[in-house]
């Protein structure tokens, strides 16, 4: 049979055609037009009463950034019993992924640095919070970007299964870590009582659901762990907290709605899963910075990046002043005028010299801190000692060209003085230094009482005994400790001050809230304590100021003078005259 081809448009009906078509009945003739009339009329009703609702209540859906919906996957709708099950699902089609996370910074928690040569990362470092990951690994591990890491005198597992793709990249609330398991997920059955890495009590997740609604990380992905270091939310940096999942834009103006509503990775970009801007390698400065051009590289994780070298825009004197300033000073030094905003304070003090105290032989807690939200933190635990919190914290300011040397167990210690965890580098003589805002962590640490040395302690273990936070013996918590790891310990131990730099650069503020010239500008300004430099209008007396008042007296005297001169010789003349 042959095919034709219909016509484009159907041809009219002939007259004869419309001739058969049923009329309606005389005087009803109306009825076809009142009839649409009727139905437009109950469509604008219907739109009207749709608009009445209230704003939000149909929140526009966001197409999703990846290329792929995970959900339609074979492989993805199968029963999981375990993490490892859903990597090795992804793995067949994401094949060198596993590699890729393996041979980064996130799996290893061990770099060298290029600078000073040390060993840093988590694995080596001790920190002035709960001190070491070594000994405590099980919690410690909990978020470690894989599965059964609980043994750090060996590397992290040598098996591409135990890469857990979901902790990055599973949609929020469909994935949790549990707080205690080398990172494991919270899969049934659970022990009663058992929380996330949140701190949330847990609940069974569905491995085959997060496993489907796999996409690009987002804030929640990465704060599940940076926003709780430390041991809460934003005991630890400062400028990471759990209210960047969804901040206001007076918190930060590039991760809110209003704002850019960035992720993480729109400038820690990452390239085959390597993350650009580690605190153990800062780029205190960038020379180069793209300004956003089309096609221009993005390989560093600094404001330049993208706002370039001259980011004040104008012909105006303020904008080229204040241009004048990048070379020496950070964007976030002025852009980011204080830090633990949005109504989540962050952890300023911690002396671990006074753990250890019971009441009626038992641990207590006391609660003395009123966060701006109304919820009351801890001041006091037997467990950890006393603590101090801020919020709105005004930053430390220093001269930093992004070397930090960590004081490591190795190291020879002063008790007679403040303990730097970490030293930041740069001076005012240091081109490649710029005064940059960080957030200084104050406490008091155990350290070897003979040998001088900062030591390890054993904190996490309810089963064991020697655990601190099980049995409150310092001295059985140390050499516990040291004997894992294989360090001299003399058996004697006391409490140091000890100071830890946290470079500050989230929460930055709309530019009408960034720092006023006057607030630097003026004596005691911000960075009253910071050497090396001269601000004018900082200090009246200082010999620079001195001299220019100086000067600017005099000036006016010889304008005084000459004025006065003048008036006399007009008067002789006039007389003369």
């Amino acid at each position: 049979m042959k095919y034709e081809k219909p016509p484009l448009f159907p041809p009219r009906p002939s007259t004869q055609a419309r001739d058969k078509v049923a009329r309606y009945p005389q005087g009803l003739t109306f009825l076809p037009l009142a009839t649409a009339l009727v139905f437009c009329l109950a469509i604008v009703l219907s739109a009207a009463a749709g608009a009445q609702e209230p704003v939000g209540s149909k929140a526009p859906v966001k197409a999703s950034d990846s290329t792929a919906d995970h959900s339609t996957f074979q492989i993805l709708k199968q029963p999981f019993a375990s993490g490892r099950e859903v990597t090795r699902a992804c793995l067949k089609c994401h094949t060198e992924a596993s590699r890729h996370v393996m041979d980064s910074l996130h799996w290893t928690w061990d770099t060298a640095h290029p600078g000073t040569g040390q060993q840093l990362g988590k694995r080596n470092v001790i920190n002035a919070f709960c001190g070491n990951v070594a000994a405590n690994e099980p919690r410690c591990t909990s978020c470690h970007a894989g599965y059964g890491w609980d043994n750090m005198k060996e590397p992290p597992p040598n098996d591409e299964t135990a890469v857990d793709c979901l902790a990055c990249h599973a949609d929020k609330g469909t994935y949790a870590k549990l707080d205690n398991q080398a990172g494991d997920p919270a899969v049934a059955p659970l022990k009663e009582g058992a929380k996330t890495i949140t701190g949330e009590t847990a609940v069974p997740i569905d491995l085959a659901t997060a496993a489907q609604s796999v996409r690009l990380p987002g804030r929640e992905n990465c704060g599940q762990c940076h926003f709780y270091g430390g041991g809460g939310d934003n005991v630890k940096h400062g400028d990471l907290s759990s209210v960047l999942i969804d901040p206001d834009h007076s918190v930060d103006v590039h991760m809110s709605k209003e704002g850019g509503d960035f992720t993480c990775s729109t400038c820690h970009v990452t390239h085959g899963h390597k993350t650009a801007g580690s605190r153990y390698d800062v780029a205190a400065k960038d020379t180069k910075g793209t300004g956003g051009r089309p096609g221009a590289p993005r390989d560093a994780a600094t404001c330049e990046s993208c706002h370039g070298t001259t980011p004040h825009k104008g012909s105006s004197l303020i904008a080229a002043k204040l241009n004048d300033h990048t070379d020496r000073v950070a964007c976030q030094t002025c852009h980011i005028p204080e830090f633990a905003r949005g109504g989540v304070a962050t952890k300023t003090f911690w002396d671990w010299s006074s753990a250890g105290k019971l009441k009626d032989g038992k641990p207590y807690h006391e609660e003395e801190f009123v966060q701006s939200d109304g919820k009351r933190l801890h001041t006091y635990l037997s467990t950890k000692g006393d603590f101090k919190w801020g919020e709105n914290v005004v930053p430390y300011y220093a001269w930093f060209n992004g070397e930090v040397s960590y004081t490591l167990a190795s190291d020879v210690i002063d008790p007679t003085k403040v303990v730097e965890i970490n030293s930041i580098a740069g001076s005012a003589n240091d081109p490649n230094a710029r005064i940059w805002p960080f957030k200084r962590m104050e406490g008091r640490q155990a350290y070897d009482a003979k040998l001088n040395h900062l030591v390890y302690n054993h904190v996490y273990g309810p089963e064991t005994a020697s655990a601190f936070w099980t049995n409150f013996d310092w001295a059985k918590s140390i050499k516990a400790a040291m004997d894992y790891v294989g360090a001299p310990y003399s058996g004697e131990f006391g409490f140091v001050d000890t100071h830890m730099y946290w470079p500050i650069t989230h929460m930055v503020a709309p530019a009408k809230d960034a720092v006023k010239c006057g607030e630097c500008h003026s004596p005691g300004g911000r960075l009253a304590g910071v050497a090396g430099i001269y601000i004018p209008g900082s200090d009246p007396m200082s010999m620079a100021n001195r001299i220019g008042l100086a000067i600017l007296l005099f000036s006016i005297a010889g304008v005084l003078g000459h004025m006065g001169v003048r008036m006399i010789r007009c008067g002789r003349r006039t007389n003369h005259g």
